[in-house]
């Protein structure tokens, strides 16, 4: 099990202490390592590219505003998304509260994350309950190709929105499972299963699309 956000090294230390300072070059070093993943944070939360460019000029207005608060006890890149997470997450709640019943998708179901036709019946004399169809293994070359990272992504646009939010921080941004429970107000056991749904929709595509290619 993840351990909590580390606290900041030195040098975040000083980094926050030239914010502290109004160090300009300081901050757009800090703007430049951080905006883009922001953004693909923020997206998770809210309706629009443009809503979340909003709240990420938002979230950095919070951390100037903030950063005498900084304590150090987590790292700053934490602290600074615990900010975004905030702002994204309340802009997110207004946006759901002005927009029609209509609108909202079905939540997470809870249905298997593999096809249970991939496994053999709990009556099989032998294995009962084993894959009947495993997981294929694929080259690491055909993997990392622009179409099938493209592809991936694509895959991932289309989960639940609690898949989708879990899968793009762990994999996606690299968080640690204990930085996304903090973002997101999940559980360990419930951020384990929807990792792992979202893991395995987005294997099973990929699956499907390697088959595709294969048979051409």
């Amino acid at each position: 099990m993840d351990e909590g956000p580390p606290a900041a090294p030195a040098g975040e230390l000083d980094v926050a202490a030239a914010l502290r300072r109004g160090d300009e070059a300081a901050f757009l070093a800090l703007v430049r390592r951080h905006h883009g993943s922001m953004l693909r944070v923020a997206a998770l939360f809210v309706s629009s590219a443009a809503v979340a460019e909003e709240v990420v000029q938002e979230a950095w207005l919070g951390v100037l505003n903030g950063i005498e608060a900084f304590e150090g006890r987590s790292s700053l890149r934490s602290w600074i998304f615990g900010i975004l997470t905030n702002c994204a997450k309340s802009r997110g709640v207004r946006e759901a509260r002005s927009a029609p019943f209509s609108s909202f998708g079905e939540p997470d179901q809870d249905e298997p994350a593999v096809d249970p036709s991939r496994f053999l019946g709990a009556d099989h004399p032998r294995w009962p309950g084993h894959w009947a169809s495993p997981p294929e293994q694929w080259a690491e070359e055909k993997l990392s190709t622009k179409e099938i990272v493209r592809f991936v992504h694509e895959a991932i646009e289309t989960l639940p929105s609690g898949q989708r939010r879990v899968i793009t921080l762990r994999d996606v941004e690299g968080w640690t499972s204990a930085e996304t429970c903090q973002a997101l107000g999940l559980s360990e056991a419930n951020q384990r299963v929807l990792l792992h749904r979202a893991r395995s929709k987005v294997r099973a595509a990929l699956e499907h699309r390697m088959k595709q290619e294969g048979s051409r």
